[in-house]
């Protein structure tokens, strides 16, 4: 549900981008995108190493809203999302399908972490993804074969 050429004023992530780009080295990648990354205490605490400084650490105030949320989703995902409905035009990097389920609902744009890469790469930030790709299949992040596959034919690389 990402609206591609609409600006976003904060991209708020969950842990899992976090995870997956630290364990592919390729965290500098969401600042070389994006100008406005925020994310929550929650994620911050769920991801547990040290952020860089351009990332923007912010409660929500509606901690009502938030516990709603956290009755659908994990509490990182919750944060996130209503962290999301306090700002004007964000975007959410959320990963898990539960969130982005509800992030839809609440008609929330939202992307995940392999639509980060291919936002790097049609930016010319990165010149591939297939490397990428080969090192996420690495991990234990659980990405269909056949979704990296269908990325890649669409960006040329197959």
């Amino acid at each position: 549900m990402l609206k591609e050429f609409q600006k976003f004023n904060a991209v708020i992530t969950d842990t899992s981008c976090f995870i997956l780009l630290d364990k592919i080295d390729a965290f500098e990648i969401l600042g070389s995108i994006y100008s406005n990354v925020v994310t929550t205490p929650e994620i911050a605490a769920e991801f547990g190493k040290p952020l860089p400084d351009w990332i923007m650490i912010k409660a929500v105030s509606n901690k009502t809203r938030q516990y709603q949320y956290a009755e659908k989703v994990d509490a990182g995902e919750a944060s996130a999302i209503a962290l999301a409905m306090e700002l004007p035009s964000p975007l959410l990097i959320l990963d898990d399908l539960k969130g982005r389920k509800l992030a839809s609902q609440l008609k929330i744009s939202y992307t995940g972490t392999l639509g980060v890469l291919v936002l790097a790469k049609n930016k010319g930030i990165i010149t591939a993804l297939k490397p990428y790709f080969d090192k996420i299949t690495g991990t234990d992040f659980r990405i269909s074969p056949d979704l990296l596959q269908s990325i890649l034919n669409d960006s040329g690389e197959l």
